[in-house]
């Protein structure tokens, strides 16, 4: 056997077998990439009232802080009473009465596991997985001879590809 011909044989192997012990992360990755298109909506999110008490007295950034709420804004303050688009604050007993949304369980697990950073426990994975599909690209080109009709025209579909890609990136 040629040199040539044990790479592709084992940029063939490597591919399918990684492909199936990677399938499952690839169906979450590409559920949640879906989902969290639509995290600017109420798509999947459910409501949630809470009443708590917190530190009498905040001022509207530390009111913010202390509701953990992004893009906080208090709207108008009347006597002791703060209201926000979330809900209200009563400056002088502390209890703020508000609302938030959230995704299912199993959905903001699948978010948090999409958005992993270098500061989370299982980021290494994460790492693994985005080489993983980088080299699925790279094996690609070794599925077929290079002289063959479905490897020209898989040229075709990579350039076609690469255009959108740069059309996504740039427009």
């Amino acid at each position: 056997m040629t040199k040539k011909k044990k790479t592709s044989n084992l940029m063939r192997i490597i591919h399918r077998y990684l492909g199936f012990f990677l399938a499952g992360i690839m169906a979450v990755y590409s559920l949640s990439g879906i989902i969290l298109i639509f995290r600017d909506t109420p798509f999947l999110k459910q409501d949630k009232a809470i009443v708590k008490t917190i530190e009498p007295n905040l001022t509207g950034e530390d009111l913010g802080k202390a509701l953990h709420l992004k893009k906080f804004k208090a709207d108008r303050e009347e006597g002791d009473v703060v209201y926000f688009k979330q809900g209200t604050y009563n400056k002088k007993t502390g209890i703020a009465d508000y609302k938030t949304s959230s995704q299912p369980f199993l959905i903001e697990k699948m978010n948090k596991l999409h958005k992993a950073q270098s500061g989370d426990p299982l980021f290494v994975l994460n790492v693994f997985f985005g080489v993983s599909l980088f080299f699925f690209v790279i094996s690609t080109f070794w599925m077929f001879a290079p002289k063959t009709t479905i490897f020209k025209k898989g040229m075709y579909f990579t350039a076609a590809g690469i255009v959108l890609t740069l059309l996504m990136l740039f427009l």
